[in-house]
């Protein structure tokens, strides 16, 4: 645990108290939006076993999801499909963190924010951590959320569309999935420029 807090207790000597992590989920999907948080975690906090969302099963992220939502100040930021193909999903990733740490700033004056790897133009310092997500408490607590918030989501598309199997690949090119679209074909939410969508716009066939 005390690995995780490195980046956070080097500020903390620094006087520096109020820090945002945040992260993202959805990157490489071909349905549904990409979704970041943003979180502040009070200096005492404590979650045993909290650590990169992709590292913990689906029953534990729900447990630590349903812990933090209410024992830390948190965003959410969301970018849907359309624009993800319009801007590309580096920079919908990006926007999304900045919709997350926005709505984080309107609750607390954030002085310092720790990213998984991105780089943010912001007022306030940034630091981009490479595998953030399994080096800082605070962008693991934000893994958590994000990716929870997602799966969701795509939860609730899951039982309007059943056929397509969203609840077990969440948006993935799983096998599966692939052969649903080619048998069923699109349904809003796709994203246009990812390469098996665009092989069956372009050939009836992912």
């Amino acid at each position: 645990m005390d690995d995780l807090w490195k980046y956070e207790k080097e500020l903390y000597s620094q006087n520096i108290n109020c820090i945002g992590g945040t992260d993202e989920a959805g990157r490489g999907p071909l349905y549904g939006p990409v979704v970041a948080a943003c979180v502040v975690l009070p200096k005492n906090f404590k979650l045993e076993g909290l650590t990169d969302s992709k590292k913990l099963t689906e029953k534990k992220r729900n447990v630590f999801y349903n812990y933090l939502i209410n024992n830390v100040i948190y965003g959410v930021g969301i970018v849907g499909s359309k624009e993800i193909d319009e801007i590309n999903i580096y920079e919908a990733s990006r926007k999304a963190m900045k919709i997350a740490i926005e709505k984080v700033r309107n609750q607390v004056n954030l002085e310092y924010v720790l990213t998984d790897a991105m780089p943010i133009d912001l007022d306030i310092p940034v630091i981009p951590i490479i595998k953030g997500d399994a080096k800082s408490i605070t962008i693991a607590a934000a893994s958590v959320i994000a990716k929870v918030t997602r799966d969701k989501m795509l939860y609730e598309i899951d039982e309007k569309h059943p056929e397509y199997g969203f609840k077990n690949h969440k948006g993935y090119p799983t096998k599966k999935h692939l052969e649903a679209i080619n048998k069923h074909g699109l349904i809003e939410g796709y994203r246009l420029t990812y390469g098996p969508i665009k092989n069956y716009l372009e050939k009836g066939k992912c």
